[in-house]
C-alpha cells in the first residue's frame, strides 16, 4: 500500500474505532486527552503524531505499569483542525476521569488561542510544543501555557541564521529578497512580527503570501514568487500545503534549495507527494528528526500492532511519529516530576501544571528515558514555559531526511523584548496581573 493509501486506510480505522464506547475511568488512573486529525486536509500530518502519542501511553502502561503505578488513559476526539471543533472537544473531556484532564495537547494554533482563555479558569495546562503563542513562553503572565522546545520566534529567527550563513553572514542580507508563504491561520502569522523587525534591522525586502486553508489553491502566489524572484522562500504550512508548495516551486522552476520550511513543514508527508520534485527542500527541525532512537525498541515491544494501536512499522521513525513520542513523553514526565510533590496517584490539571514548570530533563535522564541524540537538555521554570530554543536544518534527497546544520540557537536580544512587549501588552488587555516567578518554588 502507497504512503496516501497507509494514511487513508489509518484515518478510516480511526473513524470507525472512534465509535466504541470507552470504560469509566478507574479511581488510579490518569485520564490524559488527545486531540487529533485523522481525518481533512490534515489528516497525513495528524494521523502519524497521533500515533507516536498514543503508542508512547501504551509503552508506558504495557513496559511500566503506568506512570509510577498510575496507568494511562487516553482518549482521542477528531477536530479535523477547527478551533470551534477543538473548543468542543476540550469542553467535553476537561472533566473527565476522577482528576479531571491532565493537559491538552491542541496540535493547532487556532485551537491554542482558544483555549488559552479557558485554562486559567478550567485550571489546565496546555502543551504547545513547537507551536502556539510565541509570547506565551513568559510564564508569568502565561501561567497555563507551555511551548515547549521552541516558539515560532524562535523559529522564523533561526531560519534566517540559516539563510544568512548560506549566504555569507547576516550583512549579506541586505538588498536580498526573502518571500514567505504562509497558512493564513493564526499559525502562518505567527513569525510574521521576528521577519518583519529582522527586514528592518537587515534591510532584506520581506514578502508576505498568505495561503487559505486547506492550501490547495498556490498558483497566485507562486506567479508572484516566479516575478518578484526571491532570493529565498520560508514555507509555513501545514498537511497538504506544503507538499502543494514544492510542487508549485517546481511548475515555476523556483529552486527546491532555496526554500526553508519551519518544523511543521519538514516531515515525510511534506515531500514525498511531489516524488523527485522535493529534492533538495531543506525544514527546520525541532530538535529531533527522523530514524530511530532507543526508546523506539520498548514502542516496538510493547505498543505497535497491540491495544488498539494504529501504527504500522514501517511508519516507525518518520518524522511526525517522532514528533507524537516526544510530546507525550514530556507530559509524562511532567506528571511524572508532579508526583513526586503531590503523590503517585492521578493528578489534577493544576499539579501538572507545577510538574511542568518544574520541569528538568538533563542529558542523564534523556538517556535513561530512550531520547539520546533526538533531544538537547530541557529546563522550564516560572518564567520561562519555552525552556530550549535551538534547532538545526535538514534536507530532502529524494530518498531521507540528512541534517545539514549545525544546532542553531534564536538570538534572545531580539525576541526577548518582543516577548515582554507583546505579553505586557495582552495583560493589561486581559486585566491579568503578572507573577512575581522569584517568589514561585
Amino acid at each position: 500500500m502507497g504512503v496516501m493509501g497507509r494514511w487513508a486506510a489509518a484515518a478510516l480505522a480511526a473513524a470507525v474505532g472512534g465509535a466504541a464506547a470507552l470504560p469509566a475511568l478507574a479511581q488510579n488512573e490518569q485520564f490524559i486527552p488527545m486531540l487529533s486529525y485523522r481525518t481533512g486536509a490534515y489528516a497525513p500530518n495528524g494521523i502519524p503524531f497521533a500515533n507516536g502519542m498514543g503508542d508512547y501511553y501504551r509503552m508506558i502502561n504495557a513496559r511500566d505499569g503506568g506512570i509510577n503505578g498510575v496507568k494511562i488513559v487516553f482518549e482521542e476526539c477528531e477536530t479535523g483542525y477547527a478551533t470551534d471543533k477543538g473548543v468542543e472537544c476540550y469542553e467535553r473531556l476537561k472533566a473527565k476521569g476522577p482528576t479531571g484532564a491532565a493537559f491538552f495537547n491542541p496540535l493547532s494554533t487556532g485551537i491554542t488561542f482558544a483555549l488559552t482563555e479557558k485554562a486559567p479558569v478550567d485550571k489546565i495546562p496546555i502543551i504547545t510544543m513547537g507551536y502556539g503563542r510565541s509570547e506565551s513562553r513568559n510564564g508569568a503572565v502565561f501561567t497555563w501555557n507551555f511551548p515547549l522546545l521552541g516558539t515560532y520566534w524562535s523559529a522564523a529567527n533561526i531560519a534566517m541564521q540559516h539563510i544568512a550563513k548560506e549566504m555569507g553572514g547576516l550583512d549579506n542580507l541586505k538588498g536580498k529578497k526573502i518571500a514567505l508563504v504562509f497558512h493564513d491561520s493564526p499559525y502562518g502569522k505567527e513569525p510574521i512580527p521576528v521577519l518583519v523587525e529582522m527586514a528592518k534591522r537587515h534591510g532584506f525586502e520581506f514578502i508576505q503570501l498568505p495561503v487559505t486553508h486547506p492550501g490547495v489553491e498556490q498558483k497566485s502566489q507562486w506567479l508572484q514568487i516566479r516575478q518578484q524572484r526571491p532570493d529565498y522562500v520560508l514555507l509555513w504550512g501545514w498537511g497538504v500545503m506544503n507538499s502543494t508548495s514544492v510542487k508549485e516551486a517546481a511548475a515555476v522552476n523556483f529552486p527546491r534549495d532555496k526554500m526553508l520550511g519551519v518544523w511543521w513543514s519538514g516531515a515525510e508527508p511534506d515531500v514525498l507527494p511531489a516524488g523527485d520534485q522535493s529534492k533538495g527542500y531543506k525544514a527546520l527541525m525541532l530538535q529531533h528528526g527522523s530514524g530511530k532512537f532507543p526508546v523506539h525498541a520498548d514502542v516496538l515491544k510493547h505498543a505497535v500492532g497491540k491495544d488498539g494501536s494504529q501504527s504500522k512499522p514501517e511508519d516507525i521513525g518518520d518524522v511526525l511519529y517522532n514528533r507524537g513520542l516526544v510530546n507525550a513523553m514530556l507530559g509524562v514526565e511532567a506528571i511524572r516530576t508532579a508526583m513526586a510533590k503531590f503523590g503517585n496517584k492521578p493528578l489534577t490539571g493544576e499539579q501538572v501544571r507545577w510538574g511542568l514548570e518544574n520541569l528538568n530533563l538533563t542529558e542523564e535522564r534523556l538517556k535513561a528515558l530512550g531520547f539520546e541524540g533526538a533531544l538537547k537538555p530541557l529546563k522550564i521554570t516560572c518564567a520561562d514555559h519555552e525552556g530550549a530554543r535551538s534547532a538545526r536544518v535538514h534536507q530532502w534527497d529524494g530518498a531521507k531526511w540528512n541534517v545539514i546544520s549545525d544546532w542553531y540557537t534564536s538570538d534572545d536580544a531580539l525576541i526577548g523584548p518582543m516577548v515582554r512587549d507583546t505579553s505586557d501588552k495582552y495583560a493589561k488587555e486581559k486585566n491579568i496581573a503578572p507573577r512575581d516567578c522569584s517568589k514561585e518554588s
